[in-house]
């Protein structure tokens, strides 16, 4: 396939940290395009719980069996990391309504930014609707069991962050 005619998506965020909700829309992504690029966010102004550099390596952990997905980071404007990586897409996911309006605006300013990048919105699978990183960051801040919602060494490692 000609470079031309290769479609690059990339799925940005902050991952903090990745979830099985996540993880579930990249490898359905992954069966979409030929290379998906989760792109983390620095975004300190969020103040993770994980650095950067432990997000990455996280990431990376939970999505090693797929050839064509790369992670990440940058810092600025996702259209100008799209142009960067010849992204042709941006994926954004929807869990619930309420996501909608925001990511609308999100959209509606990237295509103002970018019109050659086009955004396009997948949801989760049915199981993973109600997962949100900051909700599994606070059952675990609370004690809570959170494997139901991430893959075990990200379990580990919120445990070992927060005791």
């Amino acid at each position: 396939m000609s470079q031309q005619n290769t479609i690059n998506a990339i799925y940005p965020g902050t991952f903090d940290p990745i979830t099985r909700g996540h993880s579930d829309l990249v490898e359905r992504a992954a069966r979409l395009f030929d290379r998906v690029i989760v792109a983390l966010a620095a975004n300190p102004g969020k103040r993770p719980v994980f650095d950067l550099e432990e997000r990455e390596s996280l990431a990376r952990t939970v999505l090693a069996g797929l050839d064509n997905v790369e992670v990440c980071s940058f810092d600025g404007l996702l259209v100008d990391f799209a142009r960067e990586k010849q992204a042709r897409v941006i994926l954004r996911g929807l869990r619930a309504v309420s996501d909608f309006d925001y990511e609308f605006q999100l959209a509606g300013m990237n295509r103002t930014l970018a019109p050659e990048v086009e955004t396009l919105f997948l949801t989760p699978a049915e199981q993973y609707a109600n997962i949100s990183s900051s909700l599994v960051r606070e059952i675990a801040a609370l004690g809570g069991d959170v494997s139901p919602f991430v893959h075990e060494k990200i379990r580990a490692e919120l445990q070992r962050k927060l005791r």
